[in-house]
């Protein structure tokens, strides 16, 4: 059954999913798809998951190119898909996305782009409040203007994080759809907001909306700024691996990938309307996490069993640090089928091969060098 929908003050509407507009036979399959974020850790392998499995789409990949934008994230993609457009745009810029929209006749929306580092939140919340809310606000209003005369067939799907919930304190309590936010830090409180507001659209303008919140993601491509691929870089070097406090943080860590097949099974087969939990049941405290990491960094580094525990160093905690966090996404499995591929022993292997055999990717990272070659190549514009 489709959501019952509140379109206006007192008309309702019952709003179907795609998979049911599409089997009613008045759907037109999607083929303008803009992907906002796209060169970013998880945008990446969600724009190379559409551009491979859906060669009859139009992929447009909507990118500032920020620190955390990276395009040597898809160079396969640009070299071997020819439905992969690259656009470079600032989501803040209401006039350009309105020129997106209609010079691509864009009719599903995957919004990945946001600020996403807590840290960086704590240091410029001005930052995070001007991209993820109100880069947020503005492609909604392009997507509402674009589609006024028919949102039959359209979806604008948000992609939140778990982190809007705030902090789990009692053992066996999980994050649900109808927990109620709770956003600590000012990273997390301008993606609640973001929520919010594409809630509101769905309510307000009939906007047909769709949200996932995942839980923490790794793997290939993460800026090294994040903790996995800092540690695992600082592990390769003989660097101190930071941790905060006492390391006793929970986290429910999820492979990108699986991520990224999540947001494909909820993009054409989720309900309009609906908010759909991501994650593996996978609960780690930061200082486990830390350990599994040095063990397999070592032994395929060839280093002798715990060469590198000594390289742990204790830091002040984070302000506002959330205690736990931790996913139920029984809705996503029971109602759409997705469950993950990887247990995490064999997704940090592979994670922590990657980094190892793409150490030139982290060269250009930590140097700047892709940054300096983005600003000659686009400018400011």
């Amino acid at each position: 059954m489709g959501l019952i929908a509140t379109i206006g003050k007192k008309e309702k509407k019952e709003i179907p999913s795609l998979a049911e507009l599409i089997a009613k036979g008045n759907h037109k399959t999607m083929r303008n798809v803009l992907i906002t974020g796209g060169a970013g850790f998880i945008g990446s392998h969600v724009v190379r998951l559409f551009c491979r499995n859906y060669p009859d789409y139009q992929i447009y990949n909507l990118d500032k190119l920020t620190y955390a934008g990276n395009l040597e994230n898809l160079a396969d993609v640009a070299a071997d898909c020819p439905n992969y457009h690259f656009i470079k745009g600032d989501i803040c810029d209401l006039e350009h996305m309105r020129r997106i929209f209609a010079d691509h006749r864009i009719d599903g929306v995957i919004h990945l782009a946001a600020e996403s580092h807590v840290d960086r939140s704590i240091r410029d919340p001005f930052a995070f409040a001007q991209t993820n809310v109100l880069g947020t606000l503005s492609l909604l209003q392009a997507a509402r203007e674009a589609w006024a005369e028919d949102m039959n067939g359209k979806l604008f799907y948000h992609v939140s994080t778990d982190e809007v919930y705030g902090s789990l304190h009692d053992p066996g309590t999980f994050f649900v759809e109808t927990t109620a936010y709770d956003p600590q830090s000012p990273y997390s409180a301008s993606k609640a907001s973001s929520d919010h507001f594409v809630r509101a659209f769905g309510n307000t303008y009939g906007l047909p909306i769709v949200v996932s919140n995942c839980s923490n993601n790794y793997g290939p491509n993460q800026f090294p700024e994040k903790l996995i691929p800092l540690f695992i870089n600082n592990i390769r070097h003989g660097k101190p691996l930071p941790v905060y406090g006492t390391g006793e943080n929970v986290r429910d860590w999820l492979y990108v990938i699986d991520h990224a097949r999540a947001i494909d099974t909820i993009f054409h087969r989720g309900r309009v309307g609906e908010t759909y939990n991501i994650g593996g049941f996978n609960e780690w405290r930061n200082i486990d996490l830390i350990r599994v990491m040095i063990r397999t960094a070592d032994r395929l580094l060839g280093n002798p069993e715990g060469h590198s525990e000594g390289l742990i160093t204790y830091v002040q905690d984070r302000a506002g640090h959330d205690k736990r966090y931790a996913i139920d996404s029984t809705k996503l499995h029971e109602e759409l089928g997705w469950e993950p591929s990887l247990q995490f022993e064999e997704g940090i292997e592979k994670t922590i091969r990657w980094y190892l055999d793409n150490q030139q990717w982290l060269d250009h990272i930590t140097s700047g060098a892709y940054e300096r070659y983005y600003a000659e190549m686009y400018g400011d514009k």
